[in-house]
């Protein structure tokens, strides 16, 4: 006899789901204010392809925050919220002085690998909780992130 699932609600959305869900928030808006500083501050030979590449990432990213934010309120919870909190749990440096292209770009790499890390934190308790919709947000943020890791990789060699 197959089980009947539940349905899930918003009212039995577990809270770890929230909690990653907010992780993810943190990590993804002080990536993006990052970025965006990276946008501001770079110089030098690869001036015009990194100020356009890191504007085409912190407009995916500003798009990004603004869906995990929602995704939160879709389950009844609260995000979490202010600059010295996303900075404190975003778990990266933040960049602060303008510097190389190429250390904005390594920063920016180690930021990305960190949201990489949260958002399969979030994928796999989403998973566990049978909360497809937010499996679904997580999976695709580790995608962009992955492809934008490589790409920055590839910009260091």
């Amino acid at each position: 006899m197959k089980k009947k699932s539940t349905p899930r609600t918003a009212a039995t959305a577990p809270s770890n789901v929230v909690a990653y869900l907010n992780q993810l928030l943190a990590s993804s808006y002080a990536l993006m204010v990052n970025t965006h500083f990276a946008h501001w501050n770079v110089e030098g030979p690869d001036f015009f392809s990194l100020h356009e590449a890191f504007q085409a990432h912190y407009e995916n990213l500003f798009t990004a925050v603004d869906e995990i934010a929602e995704r939160v309120r879709a389950l009844n919870a609260y995000t979490i919220g202010g600059l010295s909190q996303f900075s404190r749990r975003a778990g990266f440096e933040e960049l602060t002085e303008a510097t190389t292209a190429r250390d904005f770009v390594a920063a920016l790499v180690v930021a990305h690998e960190k949201v990489v890390a949260d958002a399969a934190a979030l994928r796999d308790a989403s998973g566990a909780a049978n909360d497809a919709e937010t499996q679904d947000i997580a999976i695709g943020r580790i995608q962009w992130h992955e492809k934008t890791i490589w790409m920055l990789r590839s910009f260091l060699k």
